[in-house]
Parts: structure tokens; sequence; C-alpha cells
């Protein structure tokens, strides 16, 4: 698996990493292996700093493949890197492949998940002989509110964090709840202003056609292998169809990428010309649809049930173990109870409350969601006594609505990246990048720099006062 095409010399390993962190019976020390991939190809042994990779929801090539960006910096900076697996993701199953079977799921914690990667990371340092090498965490959107989480709770252990598109204040249940899908809206609107009232006008015909009982007429336009029979059918090709507006808005990339399935330069671009070119809106729907569920045009009809599955996070959890595993994470710490009101935005309305919310994940795993939790435990918007944090948004990303957008101190700073979308700052240099990108890989290079010696000069002091006795007392 090592050959596989992401950075420059990453090998597979595996690390045996405790099970529960937080208790000394049963599970406390039994062991899982962990899985993470190591590059030394550009490290100053023993000197050069390590840049740690927060995994996130999902297999860990997946995100070493699409972030060249740590890689290039990682050349300029000598740096060992590493990332690491989250787990109950890809193959870092605690329990095996019953990982994520009701009553297994209890150590499938944030909490749980930073204290793996600061034992991996003081383990790896004692390993490699890196104990005075400063430590740089990374990490996108759910990985990036664990890159900056590393860094609040592990300052000891991690110098300073790059935490790209994390939507800290939306997951801690700070935002606003029509803010999501507005966003995803405003991205179509502002490719075309035609896009928007075509997707509206498809939208509403659909309801029109349920209401008036054709449902042939929907299941044919919008070529959907099952035929729709009822209004729970229609309901959930209105989630179908709103999972792709919201993955082509994430991945609105200047360049064709394969990061959360493959998707054209310019995706939103390509779904509006799509819908605008028929003259039947619902078939036009289909079509844009299709620039993400049927990317490689051979698909027949969509198969809806199978193609999105509803959760507990409105935004999509995905299909298979690793969504489940996401599921699970939404019903208990993380907040997201976004909906879309027709109102504020293109969508059909679509609730999705604290009670519906409390309701499906007792129903699916018996677990009541903590509303308050991440507030308590990971300071919610109050981040001002930490430090060494960049927040990097794009302006096209609907998850920037609930990220840190503005600098809190000299140390903790946002950067906003126009034309950017979901964390195109950790993908690697592009010709067709836009220069707001380029700018912000810049200053986070020289920021992180800037730690990197910092975190260097201090060692040397610490060692020439650790040789005089008592230290400042």
């Amino acid at each position: 698996p090592a050959a596989r095409a992401a950075g420059p010399g990453l090998e597979e390993r595996l690390f045996q990493q405790v099970r529960d962190h937080f208790s000394f019976e049963t599970c406390g020390n039994e062991t899982f292996p962990q899985r993470y991939l190591v590059s030394a190809k550009f490290w100053k042994k023993g000197f050069g700093p390590i840049f740690f990779y927060t995994g996130n929801e999902g297999d860990i090539w997946t995100f070493a493949q699409n972030s060249d960006f740590i890689f290039e910096l990682a050349e300029e900076e000598q740096a060992l890197v590493i990332f690491a697996e989250h787990r109950y993701y890809g193959k870092s199953l605690p329990f095996g492949l019953e990982s994520t079977q009701l009553k297994k799921t209890g150590l499938l914690t944030v909490e749980q998940a930073l204290a793996d990667y600061a034992v991996l990371i003081t383990e790896l340092k004692q390993q490699y002989g890196a104990a005075d090498c400063p430590v740089i965490a990374f990490g996108g959107s759910y990985g990036g509110m664990l890159s900056a989480y590393m860094r609040m709770k592990y300052p000891n252990i991690v110098a300073g964090a790059l935490a790209a598109s994390a939507p800290l204040l939306s997951v801690a249940g700070l935002g606003d709840p029509t803010q999501f899908f507005r966003d995803v809206t405003a991205d179509f609107q502002k490719s075309s202003p035609g896009c928007v009232t075509a997707v509206r006008k498809a939208f509403q015909q659909i309801k029109d056609l349920c209401l008036s009982g054709a449902y042939d007429e929907i299941s044919s336009k919008m070529a959907t292998c099952n035929k729709i029979s009822n209004k729970e059918d229609v309901y959930q090709l209105f989630g179908f169809a709103r999972n792709a507006f919201t993955m082509m808005a994430m991945m609105d990339y200047p360049y064709k990428t394969d990061f959360m399935g493959h998707l054209p330069a310019n995706p939103v671009k390509v779904g509006c010309e799509q819908i605008i070119a028929h003259t039947d809106p619902v078939q036009g729907l289909a079509a844009l649809v299709g620039v993400f569920y049927n990317s490689s045009g051979s698909a027949q009809c969509y198969d809806i049930y199978q193609l999105y599955q509803s959760c507990a996070d409105p935004t999509g959890c995905g299909i298979g173990s690793d969504a489940e595993a996401w599921d699970y994470q939404v019903c208990t710490e993380i907040n997201l109870t976004f909906n879309s009101n027709n109102v504020t935005d293109m969508f059909p309305e679509m609730p999705f409350t604290e009670a519906m919310r409390e309701q499906y994940c007792w129903r699916k795993w018996h677990v009541r969601p903590r509303a308050h939790w991440l507030r308590t435990n990971f300071w919610g918007g109050d981040l001002k006594s930490a430090s060494n944090i960049i927040f990097s948004n794009g302006n096209l990303d609907p998850w920037a609505g609930g990220g840190i957008n503005s600098s809190l101190s000299p140390s903790l700073i946002a950067l906003t990246i126009k034309g950017g979308a979901h964390h195109l700052d950790l993908r690697g240099h592009n010709p067709a990048d836009p220069p707001s990108v380029t700018e912000a890989r810049k200053l986070e290079a020289s920021i992180i720099n800037g730690w990197v010696k910092s975190a260097g000069m201090e060692r040397a002091r610490e060692k020439r006062s650790g040789a005089s006795a008592g230290g400042w007392l």
C-alpha cells in the first residue's frame, strides 16, 4: 500500500495504541493497531521539525493524497511528516470489524482521538531520536478542529497548528442553523444568477408533481432506478439532491479532483451550465446532480437510497463503515443541526431540530447528544487564551461561516482565501490556483517557520538554564 501515489516517500506503519486513555480498568490496558504514515524523505534527522497531520473521518491515505502543501513545506523546513489515522476510521479499528456496532462505539470520542495523537507523537519522538524537534499539527475540516484542539489541550506536545476550514463554532452549536445551506446557495448564485432560479423551479415542480401523485413523472425525469412511490421517497430524493450541491460547493476547486468523489474543475459552474441547458428544470436538476453522482457518465439511473444515506449530519455522512463512525460522532459531541428552509436557501424545507436529532440518535445508537459539551471542553468561541494557531477559510466554502474568521490575537491568526473552497490551502500548488491561496500558503509557511524557530530557541534556553539547578525558582 505504501506505493500508492501520495506524498513523497510515505510508508504505512502500525502503532499499538491504548484503547481507553481515560480508564485504568477493562480496556485501559488493552491496545489496538493504529495506522499512521511516515515520510523521512526531507527530514534533517534529529533537528528538523515534525509535521503531524491529525487524521479525520476517513482512510488516512485519502488525506495524505490531498495535502501536498504539507510535503512542499516539509521540503523547505526539512521536516519529518506523519499522517495519523483517527480511531474507528480506515484500518484503525479498536474492535476490528465490529467497531461500529452498538456497544462498541463508546471509545469513539474527540478526547480519545487527541490522546491517541499525543501518545503517538511522544512515542515516535523517542523512536526517531527527535526529542528536541518541535511538532506542528496540520488538519483540514474536522481534522483542522483536531489540530487546533491539539494545540489547546497539549501545548506541551504541539508548538503550533494550522487549522484549515475548521468549523469550530458551528460544531459547538454556536452557529446559525440556516447558515450552511444559505452559503451553498450563495456559491451557486455567484456562479450564475439564473442557476438558483432554475434549481428552485425544479424543486417546486417536484413538489407539485408529488402533490398531484405524479410519482412516475418524477421517477422518469430524475432517472431514479426504483420508482418513487410516496412522500418518503420524495424526501429521500430531496436529501440526495441537496447532498450533491453540498459536495460540489465544498469541492469547488479550480481543477479536477478525486478527493471526495470525482469532480471536474469548477464543479459549481459545470453544474449550473447543466441545469440551464435543459428546458425542463427537473431533467436539468437530474443532470446537475450527475456532476457529482455520475461523474463517469456511465450510470443509467440513480439509486437514491444507495448513493445517499441520511444521518445525523445534514451535510452528509457518506456511505460505508466510516460513515457509521461519523454518524456516531455527530450523535454525541459534534453538533451539526443545519437545516434548509427554502427561504434563505434554494432547497426544499428540510428541518433538523435538536429534538429530531435526539430522537434519531437514541433510535440508532442509544445515545443522547450533549449539546454543550464541546463548548465546555474545547472552549467554544472563547479561544483567546490559546496561542499559535492559524485558522484558514475559503470564501467559497460553506463551512467557513462556522469557523474563526477574524484574528483573536497576534498568534491566533485568521486567513480568508478568496476563491478558495474547502481547505484549498492544504492542497499542493497548481497552475490554476487563485492568487489568494498562493499568498495564504506563503504566509502560513512564514508563520510556521517562526514557530519552529522560536520553539528551537526555547529548547536551547531550557537546556542552558536546566544546567543551573532549580530552573526559574
